[in-house]
């Protein structure tokens, strides 16, 4: 491939694919969501440990009798810590978003006399404004009410095993919704000083108060107008707010729109942008959703959670674990040798920012295909091999740092899963050995050449440079 064709090349996936998705995450709303992300973190995998211990007998048969003469009969106690984050993930997630899009709007525009603490409780009171069932039944609005065997609404709030069905990760989405009405409500009244001043002796936290009381009305109102628009057409938002999230949510819940989505994360890191913080932050509400799911028992989604890290990447994005090795051991350019001995270990964490920068994958011709290729062939091998029950579907949030198989394990509870982690990363690596080596040839070919060159000149700089190269080998 001629330097034209590369340049060419890129410059088209520069021009359509880079350009607008860099813009996008950049946009102040998923600068947010990213954020919120990060935010909840802690929350989700602290409820998912509870989680996984609780089912660990299910994958280890032999921990019954130990689990049910022991812990089991405290399980009701441990696992309110599951109830409390899983269960009521959308609370965290609404009202880390209304802080985080309020902060980042202040950040942007210093001069806004805005206080991201209102953002979050105006994000949390709009949200919980849209709980309640309502139906408009013989000329009034009436609050549903309904017991039965298989369903519990009472007072308009539906019940699950975890409390209000609506605050688990059902209620994400609407979250996200009733974050941004809330947010601009409250920027909106601030710009055009819609709002009550105080005297300038008053304090600040008072101040503040005060300069969200008209905010809160209007987005009480305002939420109250949506509730009742939705309830005239006979539903109401959460049924509503799921139709602009069906192409991302269908694009989850299949292989090809799988492929997709990884051929962009990694096309976007091949151009130098962050292609796993851009794209996974737009859809990961939707795979944290999918876990809660799982782990309910009301689905078996294959794309959940952090199935990325569990199978996807081993070693980081580009799937890059066993390259570091096969750099180290087999490979003869100083460059690629020395890379792979001190990005080997990182890499097991699923940390490979080096060997991305050092290799590099960034705008290199010679490994773009396998960068791309590997980790699209080891989510493969994971999803049918979770879709076809090899594996049991992810039902809990794993640190992303967790090495291969134990990742895998603490994800869905399934030994099984170890071995499927294992054999994605040996897919992985036979994808790049070819290529690598043909680089690594190349490379080794234009090291010899300069250190044979610096020698024949004489210098102690060369005949040192060549020592060094094949002391390595």
């Amino acid at each position: 491939m001629s330097q034209n064709q590369n340049n060419g090349m890129f410059g088209v996936m520069e021009k359509y694919l880079m350009t607008p998705l860099t813009k996008l995450s950049q946009t102040k709303l998923v600068r947010a969501i990213q954020s919120t992300g990060v935010t909840t973190i802690p929350f989700t995998i602290v409820g998912s440990m509870f989680l996984v211990f609780n089912i660990l007998p299910t994958a280890i048969p032999g921990l019954t009798n130990i689990f049910e003469a022991t812990f089991f009969r405290f399980s009701e106690l441990y696992m309110i810590a599951n109830k409390a984050t899983m269960g009521v993930l959308a609370l965290y997630f609404t009202i880390a978003l209304g802080y985080h899009y309020t902060r980042i709007m202040i950040e942007d525009d210093p001069d806004l006399d805005l206080d991201p603490i209102y953002g979050a409780t105006l994000a949390l009171f709009g949200f919980v404004m849209t709980i309640p069932q309502i139906i408009w039944e013989d000329g009034y609005m009436k609050i549903v009410h309904v017991i039965e065997e298989e369903t519990m609404i009472i007072n308009g709030w539906s019940i699950g095993a975890d409390g209000v069905s609506r605050f688990g990760s059902i209620g994400v989405f609407v979250g996200i919704i009733m974050a941004i009405i809330a947010v601009h409500i409250y920027k909106f009244c601030v710009e055009k000083n819609i709002i009550i001043k105080m005297p300038a002796a008053v304090p600040s936290g008072v101040a503040n108060s005060f300069t969200a009381l008209i905010p809160t009305f209007i987005v009480a109102f305002s939420v109250l107008i949506i509730n009742a628009l939705f309830v005239f057409l006979g539903t109401d938002i959460f049924q509503v707010i799921q139709l602009p999230f069906a192409f991302v949510t269908n694009l989850t819940g299949s292989w090809l729109g799988f492929m997709v989505i990884l051929f962009l994360i990694h096309a976007l890191w091949s151009v130098g942008v962050h292609g796993a913080t851009i794209i996974t932050s737009i859809i990961n509400p939707i795979l944290i959703n999918n876990m809660a799911l799982n782990a309910s028992g009301q689905a078996t989604e294959t794309l959940a959670g952090e199935f990325w890290n569990a199978y996807t990447y081993p070693g980081g994005s580009g799937s890059t674990l066993l390259l570091t090795f096969i750099m180290a051991t087999l490979c003869r350019s100083q460059q690629l040798k020395i890379l792979g001995r001190s990005s080997s270990v990182p890499a097991i964490f699923n940390i490979n920012e080096p060997v991305i920068f050092g290799v590099p994958m960034i705008y290199n011709p010679d490994m773009l295909i396998p960068f791309i290729l590997a980790p699209m062939v080891a989510g493969s091998i994971a999803y049918w091999a979770t879709e076809l029950g090899f594996v049991q579907p992810i039902i809990a949030l794993m640190p992303w740092p967790t090495p291969v198989g134990i990742g895998a394990f603490i994800s869905t509870g399934d030994w099984r899963a170890i071995i499927v982690a294992l054999i994605c990363v040996l897919a992985a690596g036979l994808v790049y050995y070819p290529f690598i080596m043909r680089f690594d040839k190349k490379l080794y070919a234009e090291e010899l050449e300069k250190a044979a060159k610096l020698a024949a000149e004489g210098s102690d700089e060369g005949e040192q440079a060549l020592d060094d190269f094949f002391s390595l080998d």
